[in-house]
This record gives C-alpha cells, sequence and structure tokens, in this order.
C-alpha cells in the first residue's frame, strides 16, 4: 500500500501564512460572487427574452389584423398561393423579419403562410382562442418548429370576427440573442473577478505587514500568551488609545487603581477623577518612574506612547517601599537623636567632672540637677499635654533633633489631645512629616522655632504647625501638595515630593483637610483637620447607693 508523504499532505491543505490564507479566501469569495450574480442575471434573462418574442409577436399580430383591407381579401378571395392576403402577409413578415405571419378563416383554414403548400389546409394548433375573440402569447411547436407564437382575432368594418391572424417568432433566434450575450456577460464577471483579486491582494499585502506575516494559529498563541502574561505579571498595566482612553486594564491595574474593568472605554478622568494619577496616565505629566498617589497607595508610573497614536501606562506599587523608607527616616532621626544626645551628655559628663576635680561640689549637685530637671521638664510637658504614647515618644524625638539642629521646638500652650486617637500611625505620618518639613525650611535660619499644636474638638482632632522659616508664597500653596513636587534635592533611598501628598491624602482618608497659610509673624502655617479621628470617651461610671441605706449614709458618702 502506497504512503501519501507529509509534506504532501501539507500542501493540499489551506496555506499557514495569513497573506495566503487571506488572499485565497478572498479570491474564492469574488470568484463565488461573480458566478452566483452572473447565474442570477442569467437565470431570469431567457424568461425575460421569451417573454419579449412574445409580445413581439403578439404586436405584429395585432397590427396585422388591423388593417382594414385584410379582411374584406379574406371574405372576397379565395385562398390561394398569389392571393392579396398571401402577398400582404409575407410583406409584413419580410419588414417585422418574423418567422411566419399566417391569415385563417373562422374554419381554422389557411389564406397565407411561408410555405405556399400550406396554404388551404387547416392550422396545426388550436385557433379557437382567438376564433373567440381572445389574444393569446405562447411559445408553442408548430409545422416551423419551436416558435414564440402571438394570435389575434381578425374583425371586419362590423366588428365581427371573421378569421384570426398568428405570427410566430423562431425560438432559435431567442436562444441565440441568449448564447450571444453570454461571452459579454462572462466578460464582465471575469472584470468584476479581476478587480476583486487585485484588491484581496492589496489588503492581502497590508494584512501580511500589520501580522508580520505570521499564521493564525501563531495569532491566536501570541493573543493567549498576552492575556496570561499581562494579568499573570504583579505590575499593573492601563493601554490607551489614540483618543485616550482606557482599553485595557490587567488585574494588578485595576487592584492598584481600585476601579474595575468597567473603566475601559472611559478616559483616565471618567474613571479616576481629576488628579495627577490621571494627569499621569493621560500624558498630561512627563517623565520616567513619576510618584503619585492613588488612595492608600504610592505608585510609581511610566507611561510609553504606542505605534499607533496610543500609549501603554505601567505601575509599580511602592506603598511599602515609603513605609520602608520613612521607617529609614524615623531610624536615623533617632540615631541623630541618640547622637546629639551623646554628644550633649559627653559635654554635661565633663563639666561634672571637671566641677568635681574642683571640689565644687555644690554646683555639681546643682549642675546635675538642672539638667536632669530640663530634659525631665520637656518629657513631661509633652506627655502631660499629648496622652497617646505613639505621639508623645515622636515629638520628644522631635524635640531632641531639633535642639541638635538649633530649632526650638515647643508644644503650644492649648496642645491637649487625649488618649482616643483610633489611627495612631496615620497621626504619626502626618505629625512627623510636617514636622520634618518645618524643621528643613527653618535650618540656618536666625532665631529658628517650630511650634506644634495639636488639640480635640469632640472627636475631631486639629493639628497645626508653625515655623519661621520663609514661607509659602500663595501660588504655590496648592500645588506643593502634589506628588513629585519639591524643592529640596532628594536622598539616595528614595524620591521628594511625597511627603505633604501623603499628609493630604491621609487627612482626606480620614474625612479631613490639609492646608497651608502664613503664621503670625511669618513663615508657614500647616493645618490638618482630621474629623472622627477621635473614639468616643468612655462613659463615666455613676454612684449608686444599696437599697435600704440610710438617707445619713448617703449623705455621708456625697
Amino acid at each position: 500500500m502506497s504512503r501519501t508523504h507529509p509534506m504532501r499532505r501539507l500542501r493540499l491543505g489551506l496555506p499557514r501564512r495569513v497573506f495566503s490564507q487571506v488572499l485565497l479566501m478572498q479570491v474564492a469569495i469574488a470568484a463565488g460572487v461573480a458566478v452566483l450574480a452572473t447565474g442570477l442575471f442569467l437565470a431570469p434573462l431567457s424568461d425575460q427574452l421569451d417573454d419579449q418574442a412574445m409580445r413581439r409577436a403578439l404586436a405584429i399580430a395585432q397590427t396585422t389584423a388591423a388593417q382594414p383591407q385584410l379582411a374584406e381579401e379574406l371574405q372576397r378571395t379565395p385562398a390561394t398561393a398569389d392571393g392579396p392576403v398571401q402577398r400582404e402577409a409575407e410583406r409584413i413578415r419580410k419588414a417585422t423579419k418574423a418567422e411566419y405571419v399566417v391569415v385563417m378563416d373562422r374554419r381554422g383554414v389557411r389564406w397565407s403562410h411561408t410555405e405556399p403548400a400550406e396554404i388551404g389546409r387547416h392550422v396545426s394548433t388550436d385557433p379557437s382562442e382567438a376564433l373567440a375573440g381572445q389574444e393569446v402569447m405562447e411559445i408553442d411547436e408548430g409545422t416551423l418548429g419551436r416558435s414564440a407564437r402571438g394570435k389575434v382575432p381578425l374583425r371586419d368594418g362590423d366588428g365581427d370576427i371573421v378569421g384570426a391572424v398568428s405570427v410566430g417568432i423562431a425560438y432559435d433566434s431567442v436562444r441565440a440573442r441568449l448564447i450571444h450575450a453570454i461571452p459579454e456577460l462572462l466578460a464582465y464577471a471575469g472584470g468584476a473577478l479581476a478587480v476583486g483579486a487585485l484588491a484581496a491582494w492589496l489588503i492581502s499585502r497590508r494584512v501580511q505587514r500589520q501580522t508580520r506575516d505570521l499564521a493564525f494559529s501563531d495569532i491566536a498563541g501570541l493573543l493567549a500568551e498576552r492575556e496570561a502574561m499581562l494579568h499573570g505579571i504583579r505590575e499593573g498595566v492601563v493601554a490607551l488609545d489614540r483618543t485616550g482612553r482606557i482599553r485595557l486594564l490587567n488585574d494588578e491595574a485595576q487592584r492598584l487603581l481600585g476601579i474595575g474593568n468597567q473603566a475601559v472605554g472611559h478616559s483616565p478622568d471618567e474613571a479616576l477623577g481629576e488628579g495627577r494619577t490621571a494627569d499621569v496616565l493621560a500624558g498630561r505629566v512627563t517623565g520616567t518612574d513619576l510618584l503619585t498617589v492613588r488612595g492608600p497607595r504610592v505608585l510609581v508610573a511610566n507611561r510609553m506612547p504606542t505605534g499607533d497614536g496610543g500609549a501603554v501606562a505601567t505601575l509599580r506599587d511602592r506603598t511599602e517601599l515609603e513605609e520602608l523608607g520613612r521607617e529609614l527616616d524615623s531610624t536615623r532621626g533617632l540615631i541623630d537623636a541618640l547622637r546629639a544626645q551623646d554628644h550633649e551628655y559627653a559635654n554635661r559628663m565633663h563639666t561634672l567632672l571637671g566641677l568635681l576635680e574642683l571640689e565644687m561640689y555644690d554646683d555639681a549637685v546643682e549642675f546635675a540637677g538642672e539638667v536632669v530637671g530640663a530634659h525631665r521638664d520637656t518629657a513631661e510637658q509633652i506627655t502631660e499635654k499629648i496622652k497617646d504614647p505613639l505621639l508623645a515618644a515622636l515629638l520628644v524625638g522631635k524635640a531632641t533633633v531639633a535642639a541638635e539642629r538649633g530649632v526650638a521646638l515647643s508644644i503650644s500652650g492649648r496642645s491637649r489631645l487625649p488618649d482616643r486617637v483610633i489611627d495612631a500611625r496615620g497621626l504619626v505620618t502626618i505629625v512627623g512629616n510636617l514636622v520634618d518639613n518645618a524643621l528643613d525650611a527653618v535650618a540656618g535660619t536666625p532665631h529658628a522655632r517650630v511650634e506644634v499644636e495639636l488639640h480635640a474638638e469632640g472627636r475631631t482632632a486639629v493639628l497645626t504647625v508653625r515655623d519661621t522659616g520663609p514661607g509659602v508664597p500663595p501660588e504655590l500653596r496648592e500645588l506643593i501638595f502634589t506628588e513629585g513636587w519639591s524643592t529640596k534635592r532628594p536622598p539616595a533611598h528614595r524620591e521628594r515630593g511625597i511627603g505633604l501628598a501623603v499628609v493630604r491624602r491621609l487627612a482626606e482618608r480620614h474625612g479631613g483637610s490639609a492646608t497651608v497659610g502664613e503664621a503670625v509673624g511669618g513663615g508657614a502655617e500647616f493645618i490638618v483637620v482630621l474629623p472622627e479621628a477621635l473614639a468616643e470617651p468612655d462613659p463615666e461610671p455613676s454612684l449608686t447607693v444599696p437599697s435600704g441605706q440610710p438617707a445619713a449614709a448617703e449623705e455621708e458618702s456625697r
């Protein structure tokens, strides 16, 4: 048994390249349409030509019967080959190029015919309908073969039927017209097929360039791999079309941006609302590794234009990195505070040691008491006004750092914050960022001073940080809360321009606000209002008197 080679079987199937498949399919479609159109045109053409031939035969018969002398000659002359009826009928036949013109009497006897021998004989077809006054159109077989025939009654001057006229057009001439029309129709069909093939080739070439001559199976595989990759990577991907509308969101992008797949088809402003994140995705903010804050998350965004006029933006979650950076800043602040304390304590120990060596014992005792009392007073002053331990510890450490940097950090006398803070870590972040910014603003200025005020109004916490620095110009008071905006050089471990943006985001997450204005006497004044930041106070226990206790005892208990 012979076997078919695998390559030969492959050649008999469809080609694998998209170019070849598209060209082959489009040529097949064009050929099918051409054949179908030709068939649809030819199918009714024969019937139309038959109808036209029968109507033409009927018109000739009507014209012949309308000759007034023909009925008279039929009645007064015999049926002969050289009679006037025969001569008139032959004249009309030759003039109209009909196959035959037969004039008959009421008995069906021919008075004219193309074959003189048939004159005087009965017609071969039934003339009763025409002799009854009806006009007949038909295609029938007669002595002269198949013909398109028209029959009409022949009337005399009084309108009485004296005979009939039958005119036939040979059907072969109709068929010849149809056959003659076929080459022309095929030429049109061939031209249409050629134009369709050319258009298919041009379209296939364009598809070939756009698909890089890949097979359909390869394209399907690439699409499946693309979907798996987009939804599997831990990096947000947002694709936008040339009109700036979102056309793709992978799972990570939906998680980072906090939106669903229903955002597809909308612009970033419509899906996210106005803000820096929407500006970055829309391309209104340019650059690489752009920082933006979306809800509680700090994101790093990059945007790359595509060849079709759209763009692809990638998003990375930098929240944990920013938290580590802030923890590193806190650790560095603590190290600076410990270093400052070590330096300060070393100087004071040297002073104390000198007093002891000089046997100035009373002065040494007084000096030690002043040093210990000053630090105790600072800590006690803060913990007395700020009951939350995390905030109190933060402010004690910041006070030490401020003293080392030559800045006087004080707690306002109006500060009163109970130990009922709901989100202590968030408030620590807000206070730490504002105090750090204030310390940076007053660094190197004479009589540098920073004042912190924290007080409660019901369940609302109000934070105010004032400094004696250069202040913030009015035109920049909103811009400084924008992600990525900063006038300071970024440190090595992270970028700047996030602190104040995080402050505002945290405030807005609590339903509050963060604003900046001008402090009394110059400098900046930051005010953060945090509604619902404090828990409800515990109800005070009420004193109850046991039943049966004398009123005197109750009065005594009071």
